[in-house]
């Protein structure tokens, strides 16, 4: 995590011992199914390797032993949560998520962006309830806002990266409206203007799932809940600096110095502060309709339209 995940890394160290160690686990899971795509020498070696990750996960679903250390560690956390089903439903669905990646990537509009980022970071969220020891299933909705905010903002902060590597995550419909195509980034010459519009209404929109995740935080226990406030702010942060910076996310990486870091520590405090005394708000639904259907996901907006 100090490695590849600076900000995680950072919110981990407010956690107790287990809980760091159990998201220690969750971590090195999702970052296998990530490496077993990226550092593949090809398509077919990714896939196969991805396919032998999801038949250990199914084995140790059922109690066969995979002879798969971290996947073993990872379904250990699982089982020990409120979310087990989810967990398990929702790291196959990162494994989807991921596999989409070894393909040209092309995001035809909103609705399978939004199911994209469920797949590959909603799905985090779902994970990490049972490393935080929440008990009341009301608050998984909430924890897959929390992650799918985080890969809005990752998909704003890493838009030419990702153009460079064939992956063009900026929905078509929006690059279209704005006076592009998708191809226009993929060769490297669509203009910063247009650009920037489409990052900056993708920031609003991530806007909306952060707060709709920290709404969710007093479900989350109070000796764990400061590190998901740290977490939140600091990637939130990226994009309210990409923001200040007209949203020209072709202009470079955007990344937060660390002379604000004591700054978005402190309003990470005050919002933890304000939630021990705040029930949650209801759960706005329609940041859900997107991701009907997606196996860890689709209980949980039965349950709630159902109350």
């Amino acid at each position: 995590m100090a490695q590849h995940a600076r900000s995680f890394d950072r919110a981990g160290r407010f956690l107790p011992e287990r809980a760091r160690n159990a998201a220690a686990v969750v971590y090195a899971f999702c970052r296998l199914v990530d490496d077993a795509a990226d550092e593949a020498p090809d398509r077919d070696t990714a896939t196969a390797e991805l396919d032998r990750l999801r038949r250990a996960l199914d084995d140790e679903a059922r109690g066969v032993a995979s002879g798969h250390a971290i996947v073993s560690a990872f379904v250990e956390v699982a089982r020990d949560g409120v979310a087990t089903a989810e967990s398990l439903g929702a790291a196959r669905e990162l494994i989807v998520g991921v596999e989409s990646d070894l393909d040209e990537v092309r995001i035809p509009d909103d609705q399978a962006l939004l199911r994209y980022c469920y797949r590959v970071a909603g799905t985090v969220g779902l994970m990490m309830c049972d490393v935080l020891g929440v008990t009341n299933p009301r608050a998984l909705p909430y924890a897959i806002d929390l992650g799918v905010g985080m890969q809005l903002t990752n998909i704003c902060r890493d838009v030419a990266e990702d153009a460079a590597r064939g992956r063009i995550y900026l929905p078509a419909t929006r690059l279209v409206a704005a006076g592009l195509v998708p191809d226009d980034l993929a060769r490297g010459d669509a203009p910063a203007g247009p650009v920037a519009l489409v990052v900056s209404d993708l920031l609003e929109l991530a806007d909306r799932y952060y707060a709709s995740g920290l709404e969710g935080a007093p479900f989350i226990p109070w000796r764990t809940r400061y590190a998901i406030f740290v977490a939140a702010h600091l990637y939130r942060a990226i994009g309210h600096r990409l923001r200040a910076r007209g949203s020209n996310a072709l202009a470079g990486r955007t990344v937060v110095p660390k002379s604000d870091k004591a700054l978005l520590l402190a309003e990470a405090a005050a919002g933890y502060v304000r939630s021990l005394r705040r029930a949650p708000a209801p759960h706005e639904s329609a940041l859900h309709t997107a991701l009907a259907g997606l196996a860890g996901c689709a209980p949980i907006v039965h349950r709630h339209a159902h109350g």
